[in-house]
């Protein structure tokens, strides 16, 4: 594997794995928060999609010697307290579906940023998994629509 592909397959980990855990973090602190049984009940099957996405970026970094770093603290404290704030003032199904929206497009624009610059230089198997976050992102973004 050439430095260059080893670079971009090392960033394009850490993206997904970002991703997934900056959403995870995201979900553990708003589900508390949610009553309406249909958002609760997506907000779930998206919590197992990124455990599961989450999960195969650690593998294949593994294989490949690359180490993955949880999230900032300081920035999960600030999700946290955005979304505590957010869900106190209103926690509305459609609110809630709102906020699940406006993190999962903020998730699939990154994602897709960091891709564009790094595809012509990526494995099978991490072009594969960024392929796979960005079908799951677009079909929560396609359901939280439905729910609003």
């Amino acid at each position: 594997m050439s430095v260059e592909t080893q670079k971009s397959n090392e960033e394009m980990l850490a993206e997904v794995y970002r991703n997934c855990r900056n959403a995870l973090d995201s979900i553990s602190d708003i589900l508390p928060e949610t009553e309406d049984s249909a958002v609760r009940n997506e907000i779930l099957r998206q919590h197992e999609t990124y455990e599961t996405i989450s999960s195969k970026a650690c593998a294949i970094a593994k294989e490949q010697n690359v180490e993955l770093k949880d999230p900032n603290p300081m920035k999960k404290a600030m999700m946290w307290s955005a979304i505590k704030m957010n869900t106190f003032a209103d926690n509305s199904p459609t609110h809630i579906a709102e906020m699940m929206l406006s993190g999962t497009v903020t998730g699939i624009k990154c994602l897709r940023s960091s891709y564009s610059e790094s595809k012509a230089g990526l494995t099978e198997d991490v072009d594969n998994l960024v392929m796979e976050l960005l079908a799951a992102e677009e079909s929560f973004e396609t359901a939280y629509k439905h729910l609003l």
